[in-house]
């Protein structure tokens, strides 16, 4: 069954939704953006979230030791690198933590994403190339661009209701990361959440 990830929770009552809907991890965004939280902030609605869901910490470029204090304090489960983190930095990042970490990758190339596929990483992130923007951006990419390959890898890029169905048969994640598209006016709107779960339960219950 392909996993669902809600990414950039930043309220009390996000966690409670997902607790409703529970999806299989969901993300909380440290670096800069609209939806960043603090590592204060994270660990009280970590206390909150269901014991069944993975929280994945978000990081662009971050010192090694920040990821490795976050990650021993027991906030989040997953670490995602969503930056331009080299392999000698995941390198040195792996003998801190012993977290599963994911690498994002902003889509230009399928060749970019083979090579991605050898980095020291358990899973992959693919996610749209948008000049001067690191995810969220609410715009997806082409997704015949995917090459077949043995590293489980998630799916992000404006995934929503409309289009998430396509792009799931396009190029079979291991899961899809949204945010965007659980969103109405910058918040995560729990019908949009109720939606994406059920139709992610359709599609399993149809294959079966």
């Amino acid at each position: 069954m392909t996993k669902l990830k809600l990414c950039g929770l930043r309220r009390a009552e996000d966690i409670r939704m997902v607790n409703r809907y529970k999806p299989d991890y969901i993300g909380f965004i440290f670096a800069e953006s609209r939806r960043q939280v603090t590592h204060q902030q994270a660990s009280e609605l970590k206390a909150l979230l269901s014991p069944n869901i993975s929280a994945v910490g978000v990081f662009v470029n971050a010192p090694v030791e920040e990821i490795a204090a976050v990650c021993n304090a027991g906030i989040i489960d997953l670490v995602q690198l969503h930056g331009d983190e080299s392999e000698p930095y995941i390198r040195q990042l792996r003998r801190e933590i012993t977290l599963p970490i994911i690498k994002a990758i902003r889509v230009r190339t399928p060749e970019q994403i083979l090579r991605a596929a050898d980095l020291p990483c358990e899973l992959l992130l693919l996610d749209t190339y948008v000049e001067g923007q690191r995810g969220g951006s609410g715009t997806s990419f082409d997704h015949s661009m995917v090459p077949p390959i043995s590293k489980p890898f998630f799916l992000a890029g404006g995934l929503n209701e409309e289009n998430l169905p396509a792009a799931l048969e396009a190029c079979h994640p291991y899961a899809v990361d949204i945010s965007s598209g659980v969103e109405t006016d910058g918040f995560k709107d729990e019908q949009k959440i109720r939606t994406i779960t059920a139709l992610m339960l359709s599609r399993e219950r149809s294959r079966i």
